[in-house]
């Protein structure tokens, strides 16, 4: 893989692949997908696309994607309807990092984080999520408002 698709991160030694920024656009933008979930490869010492979900998708398939026992950043579009009736969307980032995962894969995770997410621009909401009920709906529609 040529260089210049990788952005080296000074501060926890990620890297960043320009794939993640894309699938972030077209989410933003166009709206081309319901979610994107990231990986962090220890080995490449970068963050990759891991999955997309197609915007017909569920809140229930993009829950499913996140590993029971592996951390994750994942983005999300969330729609929702205001108080006013209006049809609205959110841009909902995911910093997963669930109990049982292994304490290095958290630490990574942690130490990554900001930088990651700076690398999205049009992030509305973050939450960081160690187990599913605290990311249900009713968790996004309270923090969507």
């Amino acid at each position: 893989m040529p260089l210049s698709f990788v952005k080296a991160n000074a501060t926890s030694g990620m890297a960043v692949h320009d794939d993640c920024k894309l699938r972030f656009l077209e989410l933003k933008a166009k709206r081309t997908y319901r979610y994107v979930v990231f990986k962090i490869e220890e080995k490449q010492k970068q963050v990759l696309v891991e999955k997309v979900g197609e915007p017909a998708q569920s809140y229930e398939d993009f829950a499913a994607s996140l590993p029971a026992d592996e951390c994750r950043y994942a983005v999300y579009d969330f729609d929702f309807v205001t108080e006013e009736n209006c049809q609205k969307s959110k841009i909902f980032f995911l910093a997963w990092s669930p109990d049982t995962a292994r304490v290095r894969s958290k630490m990574i995770y942690a130490s990554s984080k900001d930088r990651f997410k700076r690398e999205l621009d049009g992030i509305q909401v973050e939450l960081q999520v160690t187990d599913p009920t605290e990311m249900g709906l009713d968790v996004f529609r309270s923090r969507a408002n």
